[in-house]
């Protein structure tokens, strides 16, 4: 769980900058007037989440906690799973087993948070549409997947394990001393 936290921490942080800025902020900017997205943003009084606007700070927690439960009760798991349906976490060489995790995290946890996104930032004020709901999902997934695939693979995910390895050294080391001592049963 302190794994899951600290990735999911980096993770909301960039992607709320990368949706705000990059994805939504020429549309913000267009909007208001403004030649720069956070004063668009301030402009519109907040981003606006189911037609409200709030506060960024807002968008981050909502996101965070979004996300932190998702990756704690499906994407962790299934995405274990998955990559030890295809691979021995025994026999596969620990990089490769690690990137088939962080693939498979990313395949299931972009599309489930795009599509919660597209709900939070749909439009209402124009009226429901599901085919237009369905559309922004799909816009998002396009938009999401290849950032969040590099990003995991070759930032997030190797930044998060210096961290987490940083942080519970002595437990590890004295895991991996206690695992050397055990015999191994035949």
């Amino acid at each position: 769980m302190v794994f899951a936290f600290i990735t999911v921490v980096i993770t909301v942080h960039a992607y709320v900058f990368y949706s705000l800025y990059v994805i939504h902020g020429g549309m913000f900017m267009e909007l208001t007037g403004e030649t720069g997205v956070l004063a668009a943003i301030n402009k519109m009084g907040g981003v606006p989440v189911f037609g409200t606007p709030v506060p960024i700070w807002a968008v981050v927690l909502i996101e965070f906690v979004l996300a932190y439960t998702l990756e704690n009760l499906l994407g962790s798991p299934l995405s274990f799973k998955f990559a030890c349906m295809n691979f021995d976490p025994r026999t596969t060489h620990p990089v490769l087993f690690e990137t088939a995790i962080i693939s498979a995290t990313v395949a299931i946890m972009c599309p489930v948070m795009s599509l919660i996104a597209a709900f939070l930032y749909y439009n209402y004020g124009a009226g429901f549409n599901i085919f237009t709901l369905l559309a922004d999902w799909l816009k998002l997934v396009c938009f999401n997947f290849p950032f969040a695939f590099f990003t995991q693979l070759f930032f997030i995910q190797p930044f998060v394990r210096t961290v987490f390895k940083a942080l519970f050294a002595k437990k590890l080391k004295s895991h991996n001393t206690n695992e050397e001592k055990e015999p191994v049963a035949a």
